[in-house]
């Protein structure tokens, strides 16, 4: 049961999709229907998924938040193909995750930089594009490109055991973006840092989606619900394990979006509304909402 619970109005958020045809902006670029997962052990069935639905439209960022251990980090593995659900249907861009893994449609970042340690800064980012089969002054040019949009030209040919955490981060999201691919799927990339170089990594990520074009479809995992806020168009609410979705929250606030936003009131507020969500699940549950803050 859905129920539509109206909180407030704030500016309405501009989706950045005017490039697209009316056909391809109509469609979402991820879909997920119905989606359930059960693991066996040794102690019995856990359920983890109980029939998620979840869609991102082209050029917008989704993030998904809940208590640790709902199983956030098992959708995105099920929607990269990484993990298969059990019953459910997953779609990236009319594609099955497998198909869309093999046709390069998608990129992703870990809570590990996940760097190849014998391959310097611009190797690590090149990957993808040599395994693509560009030729060497193509990958030169966009390795290059891409170092400078992340802050990295200077340490190009450093190792990864010669960069901070935080710039393994910079390197392992030039890397997911190397293909200027159409979804981006991101499983908390900041979580492992300090709480100053987080906040600057995103600052970098909101100054990253206002310029590149085209625009990808982001879902993202974050335990961080100012991240979630600061970051997304709209937050998907999962509940405790077995994990459905609580609430559905769009957040209106207007983009381009800037680091100091997470000062704003407006975004304290936000968060406070998702605690709430969050706090009455652990009390006594609840039906699903969708909410507009």
């Amino acid at each position: 049961m859905i129920v539509r619970h109206v909180i407030g109005m704030f500016l309405t958020v501009d989706k950045p999709v005017d490039n697209l045809s009316a056909e391809a902006s109509a469609q979402p670029a991820i879909r997920v229907q119905s989606v359930t997962k059960r693991y066996h052990t040794r102690t019995g069935e856990v359920q983890v998924l109980a029939g998620i639905d979840v869609s991102v439209a082209v050029g917008e960022v989704v993030a998904l938040v809940g208590p640790s251990g709902c199983g956030k980090s098992t959708l995105l593995r099920i929607v990269s193909g990484l993990e298969q659900a059990d019953t459910g249907e997953v779609k990236l861009l009319g594609l099955s995750p497998l198909k869309a893994r093999r046709e390069r449609r998608f990129g992703i970042a870990f809570q590990s930089a996940a760097l190849l340690e014998w391959r310097d800064t611009a190797a690590n980012i090149a990957l993808p594009l040599e395994l693509a089969g560009w030729t060497p002054a193509d990958r030169d040019r966009r390795v290059a490109e891409l170092l400078a949009r992340v802050g990295l030209s200077d340490a190009a040919e450093r190792l990864p055991r010669q960069l901070s955490g935080g710039m393994q981060q910079r390197v392992a999201l030039a890397r997911a973006l190397a293909l200027a691919p159409p979804v981006l799927l991101l499983d908390e990339p900041f979580s492992a840092l300090d709480e100053l170089t987080r906040e600057q990594l995103q600052g970098e990520l909101l100054d990253l989606l206002s310029t590149i074009e085209p625009k990808p479809a982001v879902l993202m995992v974050t335990h961080n619900l100012a991240e979630a806020v600061l970051l997304a168009d709209r937050v998907i609410v999962l509940s405790r394990r077995p994990a459905r979705v609580l609430a559905e929250v769009t957040i209106n606030l207007p983009r381009p979006r800037q680091a100091e936003l997470r000062d704003d009131e407006r975004l304290h507020l936000l968060v406070a509304e998702l605690r709430r969500v969050l706090r009455r699940d652990q009390s006594d549950g609840q039906a699903a909402m969708v909410v507009e803050i």
